[in-house]
C-alpha cells in the first residue's frame, strides 16, 4: 500500500466550512480512481494552531500518481487554492512495509 499525507496551515476560520466542503466534493471525485482506497481528513487537537492534514492510502504508488497527476486533481488543486493563499503544503510518501 502507498500512502501520502499532506499537511495544510490553518485555514481561515471563515473558509472552514468552504474548505470541509471542498474536501467532501474532492474525495467524491478521488473516490473513482483506480486503487483508490481511502482518503481522511484529520485535525490537529493539540501542540499548536488547529491544522489539518490528508491522509491518503493508494493500492501503490502508480494508481496514486495517476490519480496525482490527472486533470481532475488539477482541477481539484484550483479550487482549493483560494483558500490557501501563500501557504506551502508540507507533502509526505510513505510504502506500507507491515500491516
Amino acid at each position: 500500500m502507498f500512502v501520502n499525507t499532506i499537511e495544510f496551515p490553518a485555514i481561515k476560520p471563515e473558509d472552514e466550512l468552504k474548505y470541509r466542503e471542498w474536501f467532501k466534493w474532492s474525495n467524491e471525485m478521488y473516490r473513482k480512481f483506480d486503487g483508490f482506497i481511502s482518503r481522511r481528513l484529520l485535525q490537529r487537537t493539540k501542540g499548536g494552531e488547529p491544522a489539518y492534514v490528508t491522509l491518503v492510502e493508494h493500492k501503490n504508488e502508480q494508481t496514486f500518481m495517476r490519480m496525482h497527476t490527472s486533470p481532475e486533481r488539477q482541477h481539484a488543486f484550483e479550487r482549493l487554492k483560494p483558500l490557501l493563499g501563500n501557504a506551502v503544503l508540507k507533502v509526505q510518501f510513505f510504502e506500507v512495509i507491515e500491516d
